[in-house]
Order: C-alpha cells, then structure tokens, then sequence
C-alpha cells in the first residue's frame, strides 16, 4: 500500500485498526492540531486560487508554484512538484477541482516519501550508550528540546545523561542543569569558557560507568565563526568516536520552524561543518510554514526525525511523513 492509500485510509476510516488503536489516533490529533495554522493557511489559499481553476491555462501552473514558494515549500522542491503535477494533470485528465486536490497531494506526500528514512539511530550494542550530539543556533529551542527528549526517554524506562558542551553561551551551563534537575537527568558540566571536548570526556566516562543507556549533548551554535566552530565539533567527534568507535549515533540539528527559509540555510550551512543526520524541527506548532519539511527533504536530503508540535515536555514528537500528511493535507482530502 503507497504511503497515499495508507493516509487516505487514515482520513476515511476503512482501517479498522485506526478506530482501535487510540494511542494513534490521539497522535494524529496531535499533528492535526500542531499543524493547524499551516494547515488553514495553504488550504485557504489553495482554494482561492482552485476558484478559478483552468488546467489548460498555464497560468494556473505559475500561481501553484508562487504558492508554494510562498509556503516555504522551497524552489527546488516546488519546481519538482510543479513538474509532476503537469505530467500527472495529462495522464489522468485532470478536469475539477477534486482532481487537481487529489494530485497534488499524493503528488508531496509520495515526494517525500523518497528522503532517507526519519527513524533514528542506536548502539546496535544492546547494552551500549546511545550518544546524540545536538546542534543548532542560539533561540531555536535546542536546550528545550534535549530536555525534552530526555524526558520521554526517562518516562520509557531509560538512563539519560546530559553533556553542557556549550560552554560559550553565558547561561547554556546553568539552563541545561535546570533542566536536567526538572526531568530527574544527571549533567556532565564545567565552568563557562571550558573546554568543550573535555565536557564530552568525562561525560562519556561518568555514562559508560554508571552504564547509561542515552547521553545527549549540547554544543555552542556560533555560527558567525565557523572555522571555530568546524574545529570545536571536529575535536568532541574525535573524543566520542576514541571512546565508542561508531559514535556519535546521531548528529541532529535543532532548527525554529517559524523561521521558514532561513532554516533552510542555517541547515546549510551547518551542513559544511559537520555531518548531520536529522532534523529537529521546532515550534511547527506556532508556525504557517509547514512547508519547510519538504524543502529540507528535497534541497538538503536530510530527513525530519523529530518535530515540536506544542510547549509541554511530551510535545516532541518522532516525525511521522504519514501524520505529518494528516495534519497538512486534512482539509484537502476529507
């Protein structure tokens, strides 16, 4: 079944399993309503412009296209998807508004079905530390959201320990440590200007002795100095891989989704210091923006692995392309 059929089932009903299974249903409630205000917000201008829907004239092809640009869809994926919708327009005829709806939408969601997977990467070592590096610029919630992943960690039965590699930021030390205080984590530290990689030392010593099953750490997001920056998260990655040779597991960048397009390139240009492997795209919630998820699967081909979708602890969530379709595409398709 095509991730489009399996969401369509979600929207109508036919899987008996989604009645069943609340914990899902509460889940895509969940992306329902953190996505609400991009949501109403693409599906109110979609329909404007399907007002006056001529798919034999091209100009409806260039008022989709400034939508989606304007969604932060990106050019990149907004010219693929553009592309597709004429191809897919001719084979199946497309004459009504119901049609052109039902295209474009399989038409995203199968585009971003091809990005690399969004589960995230553990020690394949049953009893191993699992170590996720975070990093990201100052503001966009990254401190907000270790806590919170250490949260849910905690709350499944897990060992979480914390690492203050952001020595820089005056107040990343003590943040973190209330932080981790609030969620019953301990906090590997040192005093403000120390060195960062030796944070990550004692941390991964103090873990590996007390067999912690998870150590998240926090590193500076000065972007304005990148060769400061290449050098420092260069140096903890070596001090991580000395000690656990297939670590990091996870290198994840913390990215503020209302900030639209210049996520996307704060993602690029983190992109040329160090090697990410998944997003964490925060306050989508607060947000019309909700595009930027395909812009960064298609520009970047880095996938979405965790998304904010509200202000408590347990509003991280695992992205999930199908309830993140849910919570987009609803209005389109029910």
């Amino acid at each position: 079944m095509s991730l489009f059929d399996r969401i369509k089932s979600v929207f109508t009903g036919e899987e008996e399993q989604q009645e069943e299974n609340k914990v899902e249903q509460q889940e895509l409630s969940t992306y329902e309503e953190g996505l609400e205000k991009s949501r109403k917000s693409f599906t109110r201008r979609f329909k404007e412009m399907m007002a006056n829907f001529r798919y034999e004239d091209e100009e409806f092809f260039e008022e989709l296209e400034d939508l989606l640009i304007e969604s932060d869809v990106g050019f990149e994926a907004t010219m693929e998807i553009s592309d597709k919708m004429r191809y897919e327009a001719k084979v199946e005829n497309i004459r009504t508004v119901e049609d052109a709806e039902r295209v474009l939408v399989r038409t995203m969601i199968e585009m971003y079905e091809e990005t690399n997977p969004n589960y995230i990467e553990f020690n394949k070592n049953p009893k191993g530390l699992t170590v996720l590096l975070f990093v990201g610029v100052n503001g966009v919630g990254k401190t907000t959201t270790i806590a919170k992943l250490a949260h849910q960690l905690i709350e499944e039965g897990n060992s979480v320990m914390l690492a203050a590699g952001d020595t820089f930021r005056a107040g990343a030390i003590q943040q973190l440590e209330v932080w981790g205080d609030r969620v019953g984590a301990e906090v590997v530290s040192t005093e403000q200007g120390g060195d960062p990689s030796a944070v990550v030392f004692d941390a991964l010593k103090q873990a590996e002795e007390k067999k912690i099953d998870y150590l998240l750490v926090d590193t500076a997001g000065r972007l304005q100095n990148k060769k400061n920056l290449m050098d420092e998260l260069a140096k903890m990655n070596r001090v991580i891989e000395r000690e656990i040779p297939d670590a990091p597991h996870e290198t994840l960048l913390v990215l503020d989704a209302t900030t639209g397009q210049n996520a996307l390139n704060q993602a690029k240009q983190f992109q040329e210091v160090t090697n990410i492997t998944g997003i964490a795209l925060t306050k989508m919630d607060g947000t019309a923006k909700g595009g930027i998820v395909f812009a960064i699967g298609k520009e970047l081909n880095i996938p979405v692995k965790f998304v904010g979708l509200g202000e408590s602890m347990n509003d991280l969530h695992e992205f999930s392309s199908e309830k993140f379709a849910y919570g987009l595409f609803k209005d389109l398709v029910s």
